[in-house]
């Protein structure tokens, strides 16, 4: 499993040490603004957001995930990488952490505005396509299985010993 794990940024780092790396790079504010967990906003403090994020695990993933991607700027993976919790992703060999990225509370909400009009447009196109239902149905001789003619069909048996009309 260590094996595994070399290429990862978070094995083996502590939440008290990815969570004070983060808040002297960035700031409370920045972090609430950037994560949105209440934690870094009323009334921040290292132990009280450390016992949040030990007790909520989506909350942890959440700030592992920024940790990889804003702050050690690492490459996004793949699909199936991002199934996986980010303790569990891997890197491939020789990619090492970067510069953190600079982040203001200004570039979040306009990175915020648009992702979200982003997000509507993707809506918005998908919901200019005519719906094309059956496409993934397997079809049968003559078309769809409900479309099938019944008139090729044996009629049932009306023996009562042959539940299965055969």
């Amino acid at each position: 499993m260590i094996e595994l794990q070399q290429n990862n940024p978070l094995h083996g780092l502590k939440s008290e040490t990815m969570v004070s790396e983060l808040v002297d790079f960035y700031d409370w504010k920045i972090l609430y603004a950037a994560l949105r967990l209440e934690c870094f906003n009323n009334n921040p403090s290292m132990e009280s957001c450390l016992k949040f994020l030990k007790k909520t695990e989506w909350a942890r993933e959440r700030v592992e995930s920024f940790y990889l991607y804003r702050f050690k700027s690492m490459p996004k993976g793949s699909a199936a990488q991002f199934e996986l919790k980010p303790r569990e992703r891997g890197f491939a060999d020789g990619i090492v952490p970067r510069k953190p990225q600079e982040l203001t509370v200004e570039l979040i909400a306009e990175m915020r505005e648009k992702a979200t009009a982003d997000y509507e447009e993707m809506k918005r196109n998908n919901n200019d396509r005519p719906k094309q239902y059956g496409k993934d149905k397997p079809r049968a001789q003559g078309g769809y299985a409900q479309n099938k003619p019944k008139g090729n069909r044996p009629a049932p048996s009306q023996d009562p010993s042959n539940p299965w009309g055969k």
